[in-house]
Protein backbone atom coordinates (compact mmCIF):
# COMPACT_ATOMS: atom_id res chain seq x y z
CA UNK A 1 0.00 0.00 0.00
CA UNK A 2 3.10 2.27 0.58
CA UNK A 3 4.18 2.21 -3.28
CA UNK A 4 0.31 2.78 -4.01
CA UNK A 5 0.30 6.00 -2.22
CA UNK A 6 3.55 6.94 -3.65
CA UNK A 7 3.12 6.30 -6.73
CA UNK A 8 -0.36 7.99 -6.45
CA UNK A 9 0.80 11.53 -4.84
CA UNK A 10 3.25 11.43 -7.79
CA UNK A 11 0.23 11.66 -10.22
CA UNK A 12 -1.90 13.99 -8.31
CA UNK A 13 -0.31 17.38 -9.63
CA UNK A 14 -1.60 16.20 -12.86
CA UNK A 15 -5.10 16.14 -11.73
CA UNK A 16 -7.41 19.28 -10.80
CA UNK A 17 -7.53 18.60 -7.05
CA UNK A 18 -6.85 21.43 -4.39
CA UNK A 19 -3.36 21.79 -4.37
CA UNK A 20 -1.47 20.78 -0.99
CA UNK A 21 0.40 24.02 -0.76
CA UNK A 22 -2.54 26.50 -0.83
CA UNK A 23 -4.30 24.28 1.77
CA UNK A 24 -0.89 24.46 4.21
CA UNK A 25 -1.64 28.83 3.27
CA UNK A 26 -5.07 28.38 4.92
CA UNK A 27 -4.07 25.97 7.70
CA UNK A 28 -1.63 28.48 8.61
CA UNK A 29 -3.55 31.33 8.58
CA UNK A 30 -6.36 29.39 11.02
CA UNK A 31 -3.73 28.51 13.05
CA UNK A 32 -2.65 31.69 13.75
CA UNK A 33 -6.02 33.58 14.08
CA UNK A 34 -7.96 30.65 15.71
CA UNK A 35 -10.58 31.34 12.94
CA UNK A 36 -11.14 31.84 9.58
CA UNK A 37 -13.20 34.78 7.87
CA UNK A 38 -15.91 34.84 5.09
CA UNK A 39 -13.83 36.05 2.49
CA UNK A 40 -11.08 33.34 3.86
CA UNK A 41 -13.29 30.56 3.95
CA UNK A 42 -14.88 31.87 0.37
CA UNK A 43 -11.38 31.45 -1.03
CA UNK A 44 -10.98 28.07 -0.04
CA UNK A 45 -14.12 26.76 -0.94
CA UNK A 46 -13.32 28.33 -4.27
CA UNK A 47 -9.87 26.38 -4.31
CA UNK A 48 -12.06 23.22 -3.73
CA UNK A 49 -15.68 23.52 -5.13
CA UNK A 50 -15.75 26.33 -7.48
CA UNK A 51 -19.23 26.09 -8.87
CA UNK A 52 -20.88 26.78 -5.41
CA UNK A 53 -18.58 28.77 -3.43
CA UNK A 54 -20.71 32.06 -3.69
CA UNK A 55 -23.08 30.22 -1.54
CA UNK A 56 -20.23 30.86 1.17
CA UNK A 57 -20.79 35.13 0.48
CA UNK A 58 -24.01 34.88 2.28
CA UNK A 59 -22.57 33.76 5.76
CA UNK A 60 -22.74 35.97 7.91
CA UNK A 61 -19.19 37.67 9.08
CA UNK A 62 -19.70 36.72 12.41
CA UNK A 63 -21.01 33.03 12.24
CA UNK A 64 -18.11 32.26 9.83
CA UNK A 65 -15.68 33.52 12.55
CA UNK A 66 -17.80 31.49 15.01
CA UNK A 67 -17.82 28.52 13.82
CA UNK A 68 -14.45 28.19 12.50
CA UNK A 69 -13.65 29.19 16.19
CA UNK A 70 -15.89 26.32 17.74
CA UNK A 71 -14.62 23.74 15.51
CA UNK A 72 -11.18 23.68 17.05
CA UNK A 73 -12.78 22.92 20.27
CA UNK A 74 -14.92 20.66 19.20
CA UNK A 75 -14.51 16.59 20.06
CA UNK A 76 -14.99 13.94 16.90
CA UNK A 77 -15.27 14.23 13.13
CA UNK A 78 -18.72 13.89 13.01
CA UNK A 79 -19.60 16.67 15.17
CA UNK A 80 -16.71 18.82 13.74
CA UNK A 81 -17.85 18.27 10.04
CA UNK A 82 -21.94 18.85 11.02
CA UNK A 83 -20.69 22.27 12.78
CA UNK A 84 -18.98 23.17 9.54
CA UNK A 85 -22.10 22.13 7.29
CA UNK A 86 -24.12 24.50 9.22
CA UNK A 87 -22.45 26.99 6.93
CA UNK A 88 -24.11 27.94 3.38
CA UNK A 89 -21.73 26.35 0.91
CA UNK A 90 -20.09 23.62 2.88
CA UNK A 91 -21.34 20.61 2.56
CA UNK A 92 -19.07 17.53 4.00
CA UNK A 93 -16.27 18.14 1.31
CA UNK A 94 -15.29 21.55 1.42
CA UNK A 95 -15.75 20.87 5.06
CA UNK A 96 -13.17 18.13 4.41
CA UNK A 97 -10.70 20.94 3.17
CA UNK A 98 -11.10 23.11 6.03
CA UNK A 99 -10.46 20.16 8.74
CA UNK A 100 -7.21 19.30 6.36
CA UNK A 101 -5.88 22.80 6.30
CA UNK A 102 -6.42 23.22 9.99
CA UNK A 103 -4.91 19.24 10.73
CA UNK A 104 -3.20 17.38 7.80
CA UNK A 105 -2.43 14.38 10.25
CA UNK A 106 -5.58 13.91 11.28
CA UNK A 107 -7.66 14.88 8.33
CA UNK A 108 -8.29 14.55 4.58
CA UNK A 109 -10.05 16.26 1.92
CA UNK A 110 -12.25 13.52 0.62
CA UNK A 111 -14.99 14.03 -2.78
CA UNK A 112 -16.64 11.58 -4.88
CA UNK A 113 -13.36 10.08 -6.36
CA UNK A 114 -12.10 9.52 -2.86
CA UNK A 115 -15.08 7.64 -1.87
CA UNK A 116 -15.47 5.82 -5.93
CA UNK A 117 -11.05 5.02 -5.09
CA UNK A 118 -12.38 2.94 -1.45
CA UNK A 119 -14.69 1.52 -3.12
CA UNK A 120 -12.50 0.14 -5.51
CA UNK A 121 -9.91 -0.99 -2.91
CA UNK A 122 -12.81 -2.83 -1.29
CA UNK A 123 -12.75 -0.32 2.10
CA UNK A 124 -16.37 0.51 1.02
CA UNK A 125 -19.05 -0.47 -0.56
CA UNK A 126 -21.82 1.22 -3.25
CA UNK A 127 -21.20 4.33 -5.07
CA UNK A 128 -22.26 7.90 -3.57
CA UNK A 129 -22.17 11.68 -5.13
CA UNK A 130 -23.10 13.32 -2.31
CA UNK A 131 -21.67 13.38 1.27
CA UNK A 132 -22.82 14.17 5.11
CA UNK A 133 -21.04 14.26 8.28
CA UNK A 134 -21.45 10.92 8.61
CA UNK A 135 -19.97 9.42 5.01
CA UNK A 136 -17.22 11.76 6.63
CA UNK A 137 -16.83 9.23 9.71
CA UNK A 138 -16.98 6.43 7.31
CA UNK A 139 -14.25 7.49 4.70
CA UNK A 140 -11.62 8.87 7.46
CA UNK A 141 -11.67 5.65 8.99
CA UNK A 142 -10.04 3.53 6.46
CA UNK A 143 -7.87 6.58 5.19
CA UNK A 144 -6.51 6.89 8.79
CA UNK A 145 -6.31 2.79 8.73
CA UNK A 146 -3.74 3.07 5.40
CA UNK A 147 -1.83 6.70 6.98
CA UNK A 148 -1.49 4.57 9.81
CA UNK A 149 -0.13 1.90 7.44
CA UNK A 150 1.96 3.65 4.89
CA UNK A 151 3.17 6.67 7.13
CA UNK A 152 1.95 8.85 5.09
CA UNK A 153 -0.63 11.50 6.75
CA UNK A 154 -4.33 10.94 6.42
CA UNK A 155 -4.05 14.36 3.75
CA UNK A 156 -1.45 12.76 1.47
CA UNK A 157 -3.47 9.50 1.28
CA UNK A 158 -6.63 11.08 0.67
CA UNK A 159 -5.01 13.33 -2.22
CA UNK A 160 -3.76 9.41 -3.43
CA UNK A 161 -6.87 8.18 -3.44
CA UNK A 162 -8.27 11.39 -5.10
CA UNK A 163 -5.56 10.80 -7.93
CA UNK A 164 -5.82 7.28 -7.85
CA UNK A 165 -9.42 7.75 -9.15
CA UNK A 166 -8.36 10.23 -11.99
CA UNK A 167 -5.98 7.93 -13.26
CA UNK A 168 -8.11 4.67 -13.46
CA UNK A 169 -11.72 5.88 -13.90
CA UNK A 170 -13.26 5.68 -17.68
CA UNK A 171 -16.18 8.11 -18.91
CA UNK A 172 -17.04 10.57 -16.43
CA UNK A 173 -17.35 11.57 -12.73
CA UNK A 174 -20.80 11.77 -12.44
Amino acid sequence: MEQFVAENLDRYGDTQGVLPERLEDFGEQYREQGYLTRDQLYELAYETATRSAYHVESNPEARCIEVTRNVRTVEGDFSKVQLLSGLSGFKAPVASAVLTALDPERHAVVDTRVWAALERLEYLDGRKENFDAADYVTMIEPIREIADETGYSPADVGYALFAYDDHVREGTLH
